[in-house]
């Protein structure tokens, strides 16, 4: 059984006759539970393991009630930072003809955030998060299936009871249908941080849902003759939240919601857009222990030194006249790989370095390494997921290059800001609401915007940064700007409580 040490507000589980009970305690205060398949430093694959670190702490900063609920990998077994425990706990749960045994383990963060692990090692002891070796795991879709179910299970337990549940990306898109099918008192939430991932599989493994057939049709769990994760969370969810307003506006789009334009449109009214932050704690330049010095926005003179140190560890020709770019994202063809493949040549034809960090599609991947090769000492590529390398390359990077065909959020532009990286963007989604292209009769702005999606428009617009880059009085308060903007979670977190107390009427 969890314990609770004085004055921690703590959710209790334990047998008494027939029921989960406990000790019931009001804390004046909404309990959400929080529900994701990634978050730091228990499993990372992408930038959603750091918002399911931030957003709960900055909730329950605000005085709520937070519990986060995670699949339990290998990873969140093997990490050392935070211990993690059995309860006794323990249910069983049906995914289509078989029966399988959950049980619960749980953990606790340094601010006091509980987190409770959904455990089955058939389904997540395993080296990656949702496969290996660049494929899939065949069985995703069940074992998804079987942590929706449970997670739904485990809330019927934990007391206080959750006034609202909050799932994030596909593999949590079925919490909302399996609780409305079985009238669950849970108000649901679903928040899309990546649209193109849609948890899309055959249409035999709707059997393993256990839903009654009719579940199986276009106003349902079914798209296009498949099962879809992702549409059933839009579908059946009381709200549902994207980063940003705009972006709300351009996936309704044709062409420009992955196939759900309609979906979206017919649903417009529970969509809610509501901007991320970038966790200060971690991403500051001032703080930064891994930088080779710190820096500010009030003195950026650290950042040379920064500069220096990224183009020597990474075997780069040092001391370029021009600035030092950086691209640190998923290759996938949504964050414009297609428009700076073939701009890279126009590019490094200046006197410039590039470093691109990140791992995806294998044909992007290939068409990096090839033309690292072929520029040798002025571009390096990385194909990793390493968030300490990232941080040293925003440190050590003047422009940030982000060609996004469809941006959500701009996450990763949010953190390069921070660190005086000035974003070349693609006007695309959250970027929009974020970046203002710098208008040099006035002075104003914190980047370079375009706007066509093609190499042409993405070049035209770095040789703007390039020429600005050369007057380093101008460079030097473009920088500055874009490091003092207020990219806090407190700003999400006070919007998300809003958008609760709504569903709840608290």
């Amino acid at each position: 059984m969890p314990q609770k040490s004085g004055g921690e507000k703590n959710r209790f589980l334990y047998k008494q006759r027939d029921k989960w009970v406990g000790n019931l305690v009001k804390f004046g205060a909404m309990n959400i539970l929080m529900v994701a398949s990634e978050m730091a430093p228990f499993a990372r694959c992408g930038s959603l393991a750091d918002s399911m670190l931030a957003l709960p702490s900055a909730l329950q900063a605000r005085g709520m009630q937070v519990s986060v609920v995670l699949p339990l990998y290998r990873s969140a077994r093997e990490q050392t930072k935070y211990k993690v425990v059995p309860t006794d706990v323990k249910f069983m749960v049906n995914v289509g003809d078989a029966s399988h045994e959950c049980r619960i383990f749980e953990s606790r963060l340094e601010n006091g955030l509980q987190v409770f692990f959904i455990g089955k090692d058939e389904f997540f002891d395993r080296s990656g998060l949702y496969g290996a070796d660049g494929r899939d795991y065949q069985d995703n879709s069940e074992r998804f299936i079987f942590f929706n179910k449970s997670v739904l299970e485990l809330a019927r337990r934990l007391d206080p009871s959750p006034d609202l549940i909050h799932g994030h990306d596909w593999p949590c898109g079925m919490l909302s249908v399996f609780a409305k099918y079985r009238n669950l008192p849970f108000p649901q939430v679903f928040t899309v941080h990546d649209l193109g991932f849609q948890g899309n599989f055959w249409s035999y493994d709707f059997g393993l849902t256990n839903l009654p057939p009719d579940y199986f049709s276009p106003h349902g769990v079914e798209f296009y003759g498949s099962l879809n994760f992702l549409k059933s969370g839009l579908l059946f969810s009381d709200r549902v939240v994207f980063p940003s307003d705009l972006f709300i506006d351009e996936i309704q789009r044709p062409g420009q919601g992955c196939g759900l334009e309609n979906l979206l449109k017919e649903n417009r009214e529970k969509l809610v857009g509501i901007p991320e932050g970038v966790d200060d704690d971690t991403w500051n330049p001032q703080r930064d222990t891994l930088l080779p010095k710190n820096y500010s926005s009030a003195d950026t003179r650290g950042k040379t030194d920064c500069r220096d140190g990224l183009l020597k560890e990474l075997s780069l020709r040092p001391s370029p006249e021009g600035p030092v770019l950086a691209m640190v994202t998923r290759l996938l063809q949504d964050k414009g790989l297609d428009i700076l493949l073939p701009a890279l040549d126009r590019i490094l034809a200046s006197d410039v370095r590039l470093v691109i960090l990140g791992r995806g599609e294998a044909p992007y991947e290939a068409g990096l390494k090839a033309a690292a090769r072929k520029h040798e000492g002025k571009f390096h590529y990385e194909s990793d997921s390493n968030e300490d390398l990232a941080r040293k390359i925003y440190a050590g990077a003047d422009i940030l290059l982000a060609p996004a065909r469809l941006e959500a959020s701009g996450s990763r532009v949010m953190q390069a800001l921070r660190y005086g990286a000035v974003p070349v963007v693609r006007a695309s989604g959250g970027l929009r609401q974020l970046v203002e292209d710098f208008d040099p009769a006035t002075g104003m702005g914190n980047g370079f915007v375009f706007y066509d999606f093609s190499a042409d428009a993405l070049v035209d617009c770095f040789r703007r940064a390039e020429e600005v880059f050369k007057e380093r009085e101008v460079w030097g308060r473009l920088m500055a700007r874009g490091m003092q903007m207020d990219c806090s979670w407190a700003a999400c977190a006070e919007r998300h409580e809003r958008l609760y107390g709504q569903l709840v009427g608290a």
